[in-house]
C-alpha cells in the first residue's frame, strides 16, 4: 500500500511538473526579432533569468516591426498560455493598448520597454523602461547644430510614424533644431524600419539635396542604410551623419568617419532590468513605475571607453 501510494506521488509530481514551468513563464516580445538591437535586449533578458530555477523566460517577435498584427497575437498567445508576466516594446502605442489591458485584467503583470503605450493606457502596466527619446533626439540635434551650424538643410530619416519612441526621438531632434537654429528639415522619411528602404530614401535624399549639410538616422537599420547610401554615393566627410543604435555596422561607420556619431540606447539593459522588474513583481515586490535604461553619444573619440562598451554590441 505505501509502495502504490509512493508511486502514485511520484508520477502526479511528474504529471504537474510542466505545468509549473508554464506556470513560470516570462514571455519577452519584441517589435521583431530582425535585428541586434532586439537580440540585445534578449540577452539581457536571458542574463537576468540565468541562475534561478523557478520561472522560465521566452523571447519571441514577428519578423518586422510593422507586422503590428502579429506582435499583438503573440501577447494574446502569451496571456492564453498563462504566462506568470510579460516584458513587451509594442510596436504601436494604440494597437498593443486592448493586449495590455487583458493581461492586466488577468493579474498578469506586464513591463513595458523602449516604446511608449498610448496614454489611454496608464494604469494596465507596472513599469516603463526606456531611453529618454526626447532627451535623446535632443542631444543629436544640438551635435547637429555644433557640426553644421544654424542655416542649410538637414535630413531626417525615420522609421516608423507614431511609435513612441519615434514621437519622441524624432519629434523632439525637429523641435531643437527649429527652435535653435534655421536649418531646413528635409522629411522625415519613414523607412519602416527596413535597411534597404533607408538605403534607397538616402540614396534619393542625396542626389535631389546636393547642397544637404546634414541627416540623422532615428534607428539600426535606417542608419544603417543610411550610412551605406552615404558611402556609394561618395559623400562621407561631405554630410554630418549621426546616426541611432549601437550594432557593428554603426560602430564601423564611426570609425571610419561615415558618422560623426551614433546615440546608443542600453538595450541589453532594457532585457536585464525589465525581468528583473517582473521577477521583483512575482516575488512580492514593487517595481519603480519608471527606469531609464540611459543612452550614450558615441563617437570616434570615446569608441573604446567603457561608456560605450557598455552599451554598443
Amino acid at each position: 500500500m505505501k509502495k502504490t501510494l509512493k508511486a502514485l506521488l511520484l508520477a502526479s509530481t511528474i504529471i504537474a511538473t510542466p505545468a509549473t514551468v508554464m506556470a513560470g513563464e516570462i514571455a519577452v516580445i519584441v517589435k521583431t526579432t530582425n535585428s541586434n538591437f532586439w537580440q540585445n535586449v534578449n540577452k539581457g533578458a536571458s542574463a537576468a533569468i540565468a541562475g534561478q530555477s523557478e520561472h522560465t523566460m521566452t523571447f519571441n517577435g514577428p519578423a518586422a516591426e510593422s507586422a503590428i498584427a502579429d506582435e499583438l497575437n503573440m501577447v494574446e498567445n502569451a496571456i492564453n498560455r498563462g504566462v506568470i508576466g510579460i516584458v513587451l516594446a509594442p510596436s504601436d502605442p494604440d494597437a498593443l493598448a486592448p493586449a495590455v489591458k487583458k493581461a492586466n485584467e488577468a493579474g498578469i503583470p506586464v513591463a513595458i520597454i523602449d516604446s511608449a503605450l498610448s496614454d489611454a493606457s496608464k494604469g494596465t502596466f507596472q513599469t516603463f523602461l526606456s531611453t529618454d527619446n526626447c532627451a535623446a533626439g535632443k542631444l543629436a540635434a544640438t551635435m547637429m547644430i555644433d557640426k553644421v551650424g544654424k542655416e542649410g538643410k538637414v535630413a531626417v530619416m525615420s522609421y516608423v510614424a507614431g511609435v513612441g519612441s519615434e514621437v519622441g526621438r524624432v519629434g523632439c531632434f525637429v523641435d531643437y533644431l527649429k527652435a535653435n537654429s534655421k536649418l531646413e528639415i528635409v522629411g522625415p522619411y519613414y523607412s519602416q524600419s527596413q535597411m534597404a528602404t533607408a538605403l534607397n530614401q538616402t540614396t534619393d535624399v542625396l542626389a535631389a539635396n546636393p547642397d544637404l549639410k546634414g541627416i540623422f538616422g532615428a534607428n539600426e537599420p535606417t542608419a544603417v542604410g543610411m550610412g551605406r547610401a552615404i558611402v556609394q554615393a561618395g559623400k562621407v566627410g561631405e554630410v554630418v551623419a549621426i546616426g541611432f543604435d549601437g550594432n557593428e555596422d554603426l560602430q564601423a561607420f564611426v570609425k571610419d568617419g561615415t558618422l560623426v556619431a551614433t546615440m546608443v540606447q542600453g538595450s541589453y539593459q532594457m532585457g536585464e532590468l525589465g525581468v528583473k522588474a517582473i521577477l521583483d513583481i512575482v516575488g512580492g515586490k514593487k517595481a519603480e513605475p519608471k527606469i531609464d535604461t540611459g543612452v550614450v553619444a558615441v563617437t570616434k573619440d570615446n569608441i573604446a571607453a567603457p561608456e560605450a562598451k557598455n552599451v554598443l554590441y
